[in-house]
């Protein structure tokens, strides 16, 4: 382990560091709601937009979209090379591309439109239509662009299946379920609406050549699955789908229950896109209630602005103001400002205290008490934002302490309960870790299930011992440790499952180490977190890049030697900074032998900071799901970078008072 007896090293210089706060912190409080809360646009690739146009289309309501706004959006993301991209510098993706070829077409660009022209070039070179992933084929046969036969079954007794039985739809990731249940209703019908879209020109092979079938297995695995869709698909064509009638019933009556009085369904575009897709197949009118409703949820994630019309996947409201008290509070801020207040309450009042959300199927003991990343998320509290949030209020003095502290305490015992078999914990799900529903034909995404995560389990335990939740079940948080701890690497750093990659996820552990009391460490001696917190801080230190800052990009979820090699930014720099002030917190006697790396870091932020207190930032910095969806927290650039800054004036200032 590296020692040192000297005190930490001081950094750059009080005034330069105050300055910067200042204006961060101004930025922030310039971009909050008078309601007291944050909301940051949520970026992702072109294809939530291009879905939104083909459901226009499909519900003959395309003259709702304005077209010329739209046009402009997808001709402004496409790149250089001709294709559209998934996350910012990936140098684009097929299926992406695929569809905001698609969008254009809709919109009435011509085929010899030079950025067509350029797009129909790289898509053949990856081998156009027919190599792109399942969802994607599903939105071109609605329109006559692909063939149905090439697509998985989704047979309806599914539903019909026993909520805790060996499979049921609940065995599904949150996101996975929500998506997929309205696609049993679609699937069945399998429409192809007109006017038909004649894509031709995107088969590489040539449509009369193109094979409408499953993508040929690689393995064992994969081959039985294979083999299981073909007699699915045999069944349907002689017309024996047990169940069939019960399934669709259900199929519908899941649907419509779970739709919020917002008009959304689980908070995210994918889900409401199907849903709405699903009520079109079986026949509701575009003035139903339901149908009225889905039209403003999607018109409440669209943005228009710029002379741009594009359309967010999710929107974070819960999160980005649970993040953003925190910096605020770690900024030096009044714990009784009361702007924070104002948060405090809006957040207060966001807590899900009545309904028994999907969670609740296999988790039979919990009682409800988390909070959602949107504005109404009922159905779907997650266990990721119900922490954040719990610590942010936590951070605030409220004129009504009683209420928070009832509040975190309902927040802990909900978050108690969903504590997974592994020790750690889920997103959204207890124990929803089948991993080869990952290998089904339909799963082409690989994201199906809600496994235990380094990165929420470090949340949670950060949250417990932050908020001093004294009664939180002791063997529970030993349990969690142990997972975390185990879940470390050989180098040192963690996983990042919500966030690219492990800068992101060794940050995380190490926030949540770094803090952590010895009476909360159990039967793990003290020894084996100091080892584990040093092994992290040494890793992030050798990922520091020449600026001073770090980076990361989302290849290293392909690439394992590309962890901690990307372009630096101001997220992941402050979530690096956040990681070693951690361990300087814990080990001060070692501290020094990472200042030079955190000063150089403060450094770095300091630099790139703009004039008015905000960072730039165009790359993706969020994960979805890893390899396939990334997303661009447009406030993560601020309130990370922020926090990095108070905690490191905090350390500052503690090192000369005690020097």
């Amino acid at each position: 382990m590296l020692t040192s007896n000297d005190p930490p090293a001081l950094g750059p210089s009080p005034a330069p560091l105050d300055a910067a706060i200042a204006r961060a912190v101004d930025a922030l409080f310039q971009l909050q709601h008078p309601d007291g809360y944050w909301w940051g646009e949520l970026q992702s690739n072109v294809t939530i937009t291009a879905e939104v146009l083909l459901l226009h289309r499909v519900w003959g309501t395309f003259d709702r979209v304005p077209r010329a706004a739209a046009e402009t959006y997808f001709r402004g993301e496409q790149r250089q090379h001709g294709g559209w991209e998934l996350a910012y510098g990936d140098g684009g993706e097929l299926s992406v591309s695929i569809e905001a070829y698609m969008a254009l077409r809709l919109l009435g660009v011509p085929q010899i439109d030079p950025a067509l022209v350029r797009a129909r070039e790289f898509i053949l070179v990856r081998g156009g239509i027919s190599r792109s992933r399942i969802f994607t084929k599903m939105h071109l046969a609605l329109v006559g662009a692909y063939e149905w036969a090439g697509l998985p079954s989704l047979p309806p007794w599914l539903m019909v299946l026993p909520d805790r039985g060996p499979l049921s739809i609940y065995d599904l990731s949150s996101w996975a379920r929500g998506s997929t249940v309205p696609l049993i209703l679609l699937f069945d019908r399998k429409p192809v609406y007109t006017p038909l879209l004649n894509l031709s020109e995107l088969y590489a092979e040539g449509r009369a050549n193109a094979r409408f079938a499953l993508p040929a297995a690689n393995d064992a695995f994969e081959r039985f699955f294979n083999g299981v869709d073909s007699v699915l698909k045999f069944t349907e064509r002689i017309g024996i789908v047990p169940f069939r009638k019960r399934g669709l019933e259900l199929a519908e009556k899941w649907t419509v229950e779970r739709q919020e009085h917002t008009g959304d369904w689980g908070g995210i575009i994918p889900a409401m896109l199907n849903a709405m897709l699903a009520l079109r197949a079986i026949g509701y009118d575009v003035n139903d209630p339901v149908v009225v409703r889905g039209f403003a949820a999607i018109d409440a994630f669209t943005i228009t602005a710029d002379g741009s019309y594009r359309v967010q996947p999710c929107i974070s409201p819960v999160w980005d103001t649970g993040l953003a008290v925190r910096a605020l509070t770690d900024a030096g801020v009044r714990r009784d400002d009361s702007r924070l207040v104002s948060a405090a309450s809006w957040l207060l009042d966001k807590q899900i205290v009545a309904r028994y959300g999907d969670w609740s199927v296999k988790n039979r003991t919990g009682k409800p008490g988390g909070w959602a990343f949107e504005f109404e998320n009922a159905w779907y509290p997650d266990v990721d934002d119900t922490a954040v949030v719990a610590m942010a209020l936590a951070a605030v003095d409220h004129p009504q302490p009683k209420r928070v502290r009832g509040a975190i305490a309902r927040a802990a015992q909900w978050v108690a309960t969903m504590q997974c078999k592994t020790g750690g914990w889920g997103a959204f799900d207890v124990d929803n870790d089948k991993d080869w529903l990952n290998r089904i034909p339909y799963g082409d995404l690989k994201a199906m299930i809600d496994p235990s995560t380094a990165d929420v389990t470090a949340r949670v335990l950060e949250m417990i011992t932050r908020c001093r939740v004294d009664d939180f079940d002791t063997a529970r948080f030993g349990r969690g440790l142990t997972f975390l701890l185990n879940e470390q690497e050989r180098d040192g750093a963690w996983f990042g499952r919500g966030g690219v990659n492990y800068v992101y996820g060794t940050s995380g552990a190490l926030a949540a180490l770094g803090p952590m009391q010895p009476g909360w460490t159990t039967d793990i001696s003290t020894h084996a977190i100091d080892e584990a917190v040093v092994r992290g801080a040494v890793w992030l230190k050798s990922a520091q890049q020449a600026d001073g800052g770090w980076g990361e990009s989302t290849a290293s979820y392909r690439d394992r030697s590309l962890r901690g090699i990307g372009p630096t930014t101001a997220s992941q720099t402050a979530w690096a900074l956040i990681g070693l002030l951690a361990c300087a917190e814990r080990l001060p006697q070692i501290a020094d032998a990472f200042m030079p790396s955190i000063e150089r870091g403060v450094d770095y932020l300091l630099r790139k900071q703009r004039t008015d207190g905000n960072w730039d930032e165009p790359e993706f910095t969020g994960t979805g799901f890893p390899q396939h969806f990334y997303l661009n927290y447009h406030y993560y650039r601020l309130h990370f970078p922020l926090t990095a800054l108070g905690r490191y004036a905090a350390l500052r200032e503690r090192t000369v008072s005690a020097s």
